[in-house]
């Protein structure tokens, strides 16, 4: 049996990348077209502040959206897709670094996963 190298990592670690850029391109161009399809013709009315619906803001309403075949919601789903696909990295390279037993990496990475997610637990940013 050939030896786990850091190349392979290396490449595991790019095509998550590449497949999650593609994928959430991919659904916020498909939400994009169901939004135009049902609302291309809408006459926007800029005297008047609409915000963002209320339905985006939270996983339910997005995933209701999605089964409902909201454009807004799918678009959304796709924005997070593509925030998901860095935090997806760093999880793939601890997995990669436990696998080479490099603990200080893995430690650095770990330190690294724990500020982006009490980031975005906390609503602060940077």
């Amino acid at each position: 049996m050939t030896k786990f190298k850091d190349t392979d990592m290396q490449a595991i670690i790019g095509w998550i990348l590449r497949a999650g850029v593609l994928i959430s391109m991919s659904v916020v161009f498909i939400g994009g077209v169901l939004y135009l399809y049902r609302h291309g013709q809408t006459r926007v009315d800029y005297s008047t502040f609409k915000g963002v619906p209320d339905f985006v803001g939270s996983i339910g309403g997005i995933l209701h959206g999605i089964f409902t075949g909201r454009g807004r919601a799918i678009i959304q789903a796709g924005i997070i897709l593509l925030i998901a696909t860095p935090i997806i990295r760093v999880v793939f390279s601890a997995i990669g670094f436990v696998i080479e037993k490099d603990y200080l990496y893995l430690g650095i990475t770990m330190l690294v996963l724990l500020i982006i997610v009490a980031s975005m637990l906390s609503g602060h940013a940077g």
